[in-house]
């Protein structure tokens, strides 16, 4: 499974890659918005985790970009952020993601979350 993070944080972003790399998942980078838009539709991944907060265009932003183009629309995305009010990840699931997770983040926890956006993925994929 291909998964494109993007956080501008080089420190989070590591243990990203890492956690995912783990998961036996290839990982593909970003640091901004607007370079993770562009990873994402070139490589048309799995999965996207994105960082609410980066240069360029947001991690919310992203996603309703992805979700105006049918070749991107059914990628599920997560969303981190250090923002972890009701409001704010309110604000975020109704952007399209489909998961929200709060920095500092157990790994154990992202693990979880990508599998069962995944699973349910291929679910709707196969028609099962």
């Amino acid at each position: 499974m291909r998964i494109v993070v993007a956080d501008d944080e080089p420190g989070i972003r590591r243990l990203l890659v890492f956690t995912l790399h783990r998961r036996g998942s290839t990982v593909l980078e970003a640091d901004t918005g607007d370079s993770a838009l562009e990873l994402i539709r070139a490589e048309r991944p799995d999965l996207v985790v994105l960082d609410v907060m980066m240069p360029g265009l947001s991690g919310p932003e992203v996603i309703q970009l992805l979700r105006r183009d049918p070749a991107t629309a059914e990628i599920p995305a997560i969303l981190l952020s250090a923002r972890g009010r009701a409001s704010e990840i309110a604000a975020g699931l109704a952007s399209g993601a489909r998961s929200y997770l709060v920095k500092p983040f157990d790994p154990r926890e992202l693990v979880a979350r990508v599998d069962a956006l995944l699973a349910e993925r291929q679910v709707a994929t196969n028609g099962d």
